[in-house]
């Protein structure tokens, strides 16, 4: 049944899909012109800063007041720095310095560069606490696994990125930390154990004044034995509105993922969600098309027609989304390119070894980031041999594991790169599950008589082909250096071990900082 325009527009208002290409399409510049709220932009859509810079001025161009949201959590989880890793670690490793000073102004240099390309809304931080180490999705992405601690770092993310005029977003409401499903191929469920300690990261958020929240593909049985929490009026409404207090943007996750589409359609899922209380839509990871848009689009429109959706809530949902653009419109003016120079002080690392005054990129000094990733990094030396520092060129084997949709496949990690950098001669071979076949490990182990062996790994526990690597490479070199760029479930393998909590390109040059000496 054709609906009116007012109620296509009022639709329109709560919607950010993702779209190809680098340059606006031309249906993406049209709705913009009717009234889209926003865009979800993805890796995909970013070359680089001046691209990117000319790419959220286009979009402004057709509506002032659009909002430009983008997936950038840095470490694992980054859209701006696909192309040569995270220039920041992840929030593990802030995490595991814990200090909220440093986090904080990590947070806040972020937000500098993304106000300077036009981005309004950072889906960041994740402020689930990974209390379940086999979780396949979280993981790193968390500030840690005990509750206080990643409420103090979820506060001083938000601090920090709101600070620079970027709107943070607190997820994956309420809470996907001690799961073990990801949300993009199933329902996850939330035990009823522990979740008032995953909900303390949010409540701590709210009080910070985060601008949005996000929504996860959830079952919550102690709130809703039925709907995931993005569908879930109980959730939404009872405790994330009415109990915690939250006033702002509830947005969801990408409701294409199967936890709540593969139930209710992908439209079904979106009506469904505004009418449980979230106020903007996701789209757009995996369905970036025009055709995409509209369906949702028109499914919420169909289901006020319908009575599934009452007109006066999602007419809320659409003025709350309003605000936060004009927040981020006014918020965004006087901040963009001014503020890369702040900073972070340490007491130092009890197993780096220095003291570290971190100084923002833009004063000239050490880049912030490599700063905090040198102060993430933990050894633990297991020989009385003098395995470290390297005695010259090295034998680097890396494992590599497919990793979970949120990470981008083509973001590189490893120590191997900067480790030829800094000890030219260095040979790098790299091993998925597939290639790591014992005659493959053999020849590897006969290439590297007579150098020094360095195995990286990333979650070594939570993958058993990685365990049989390591055990084969160990046992015939028990003097190997094992670098684990995940959670480092134990440090008990090789002579030295040697965790970065992350895998971002400053952890790997700060594991090879070590590797030789220099940290």
């Amino acid at each position: 049944m054709p609906q009116s325009g007012d109620l296509l527009r009022l639709a329109d208002a709560v919607l950010f899909p993702g779209f190809a290409g680098r340059t606006p399409p031309d249906w993406i510049r049209r709705r913009l012109g009717e009234g889209l709220a926003g865009v979800a932009l993805f890796t995909r859509n970013i070359a680089g800063p001046g691209q990117l810079a000319a790419l959220t001025a286009a979009l402004r161009a057709e509506n002032p007041l659009v909002l430009v949201g983008v997936d950038e959590e840095s470490g694992e989880v980054t859209r701006l720095e696909v192309a040569g890793g995270s220039s920041r670690p992840g929030a593990y490793a802030l995490g595991v310095v814990d200090d909220e000073a440093l986090t904080e102004a990590v947070a806040r240099d972020l937000g500098a560069d993304l106000a300077r390309a036009g981005i309004t809304v950072d889906f960041a931080p994740s402020a689930d606490v990974n209390s379940n180490p086999d979780n396949p999705v979280i993981g790193l992405r968390a500030f840690g696994a005990e509750p206080e601690l990643v409420a103090r770092h979820t506060r001083a993310f938000v601090r920090g990125l709101q600070a620079a005029g970027v709107a943070a977003c607190a997820k994956h409401f309420p809470g996907h930390g001690d799961t073990s499903v990801d949300s993009h191929h199933g329902v996850p469920v939330v035990a009823g154990d522990g979740f008032e300690d995953a909900l303390l990261p949010f409540r701590e958020a709210i009080k910070e004044g985060v601008r949005t929240v996000m929504t996860g593909h959830l079952l919550v049985p102690a709130y809703d034995a039925e709907l995931p929490a993005t569908l879930s009026p109980k959730v939404l409404t009872g405790l994330l509105r009415e109990e915690l207090g939250f006033d702002g943007v509830i947005i969801t996750d990408g409701i294409e993922m199967a936890a709540v589409s593969e139930a209710y359609g992908i439209g079904g899922a979106a009506a469904r969600a505004i009418a449980a209380g979230a106020d903007a839509i996701c789209v757009g990871g995996e369905r970036a098309d025009e055709g995409t848009a509209v369906e949702i689009r028109d499914a919420i429109a169909a289901a006020v027609a319908d009575g599934l959706l009452p007109e006066e809530r999602l007419a809320d949902a659409a003025r709350r989304v309003r605000e936060l653009a004009t927040w981020a419109a006014a918020s965004s003016g006087g901040s963009a390119g001014t503020l890369g120079g702040s900073t972070g002080s340490s007491t130092g690392s009890s197993t780096g070894g220095s003291t570290a005054a971190g100084t923002g990129s833009g004063d000239g000094g050490l880049e912030l980031g490599l700063v905090a990733a040198r102060r993430a990094v933990r050894v633990t030396r297991r020989s009385a041999a003098p395995v470290l520092p390297l005695s010259g060129p090295a034998s680097v084997v890396e494992l590599a594991p497919e990793m979970n949709l949120a990470i981008d496949k083509n973001t590189p990690w490893g120590v191997g790169e900067p480790l030829s950098r800094l000890l030219p001669g260095t040979t790098v071979a790299r091993l998925t599950a597939a290639e790591a076949t014992g005659p493959a490990l053999e020849r590897l182990l006969g290439a590297a008589i007579g150098r020094p062996l360095v195995i990286a790994v990333r979650d070594a526990h939570r993958y058993a082909w990685q365990g049989e690597a390591l055990r084969h490479l160990l046992s015939a070199r028990p003097d190997a250096v094992v670098v684990e760029m995940g959670l480092p479930a134990r440090a008990d393998l090789g002579a030295a071990h040697v965790a970065t909590y992350g895998s971002a390109r400053v952890c790997g040059q700060a594991a090879a900082e070590v590797l030789t000496g220099r940290l």
